[in-house]
């Protein structure tokens, strides 16, 4: 007997759960490989995963790269980060695996670990670090600073040079932070995704 079954696939933002031991170990849908040199994004309405823009830069994501369900960026992220309002996405999460995960649109269970707190135009555009729940090397890890030095180095690095245009870069790393505060930025994404998204869903 078969088991089951979704009669469609669920939207990746809305339909899929955060998961039942978040905000510690939350699911993330990845879009993004470390091998990529196109930026793919979800689209919004559809669901589907498209093609947001090639790669300005050479430089490609040193970690796995996507977004935390039934989360959303507005007034309770802004007010963590001093900002006057959040960038209105999905909460964004990267995350380190020992194995190669060649593919996007997949999901998977990140255990998060810290942060970095971006401003891109003026907005607040957390970037959740996390690492593969149960990964042979990177499992164990709890904190951000437990990380190697060169590593979260190479993530600043991305995102503070991964928008770059002539005449400036509307980008900038204001800090990062540990587990605690990721925590924080993640049940105040829920909190805004309830605000703002919750009531509109099936």
């Amino acid at each position: 007997m078969l088991p089951p079954f979704a009669a469609s696939r669920p939207h990746p933002w809305h339909g899929l759960d955060i998961g039942a031991e978040a905000p510690s170990i939350v699911t993330a849908y990845i879009e993004i490989t470390p091998y990529s040199t196109v930026k793919y994004e979800v689209d919004k309405v559809s669901g589907f995963l498209k093609v947001d823009r090639p790669q300005r830069m050479n430089a490609l994501p040193p970690m796995l790269y996507g977004f935390v369900p039934r989360t959303y960026c507005g007034a309770s992220i802004a007010a963590l980060a001093g900002t006057p309002r959040g960038d209105g996405d999905p909460l964004d999460i990267c995350v380190l695996s020992e194995r190669v995960i060649d593919r996007a649109d997949i999901i998977l269970r990140a255990r998060v670990v810290g942060g970095l707190l971006m401003v891109d135009k003026g907005e607040a555009d957390d970037k959740i670090v996390a690492v593969l729940d149960g990964d042979s090397v990177w499992g164990e890890v709890r904190e951000l600073t437990s990380l190697p030095r060169a590593l979260v180095a190479r993530l600043r690095h991305y995102f503070e040079t991964y928008k770059l245009e002539p005449g400036g870069n509307p980008v900038r790393i204001e800090h990062e932070y540990g587990r605690d505060r990721a925590l924080d930025v993640i049940r105040a994404a829920q909190l805004d995704y309830a605000d703002a998204l919750a009531q509109s869903q099936p």
